[in-house]
């Protein structure tokens, strides 16, 4: 699978869009924190306060998906758009279809995954999130 260090961040609902991925790809978080763990956390409101500081996902060999939920209490400002893709390189189009198909779900698919001219099975979709994912794998030109 794609070696790929993304981090994201959501409005406040970092928590259930990494429930989801948790649900795709497996595996355990490897850190997450709350806001309310730092040291910053009294000055939040409380409204924020149970919200997501970092969480981090290993996603296959070496890969991890990291986020934070955007506070506007700390001025912080998120605009979703299509501004990020997560490129993600299968080893094979049944690994290929599996991501697409899973992280896909409840989104609005750009692209099916096809065979495309430039020698690769490929296909794009936002996913529920909003988060931009395209998913590829080279195939043997001789197919």
């Amino acid at each position: 699978m794609a070696k790929a260090n993304t981090y994201l961040n959501f409005s406040g609902n970092t928590e259930e869009a990494f429930i989801f991925y948790k649900s795709v790809f497996g595996g355990d978080f490897i850190a997450l924190q709350r806001y309310s763990d730092t040291a910053e956390g009294d000055n939040l409101p409380d409204a924020d306060k149970d919200k997501i500081m970092h969480i981090s996902l290993p996603i296959g060999e070496g890969s991890i998906l990291m986020a934070t939920d955007a506070l506007e209490s700390m001025g912080q400002k998120l605009t979703t758009g299509n501004n990020i893709y997560i490129c993600l390189s299968a080893d094979n189009e049944a690994e290929a279809d599996m991501l697409f198909d899973g992280l896909s779900a409840g989104g609005n698919i750009e692209m099916p995954m096809e065979k495309m001219f430039w020698g690769s099975y490929f296909g794009s979709f936002i996913d529920k999130f909003g988060i931009g994912w395209m998913i590829d794998c080279v195939i043997d030109p001789q197919e």
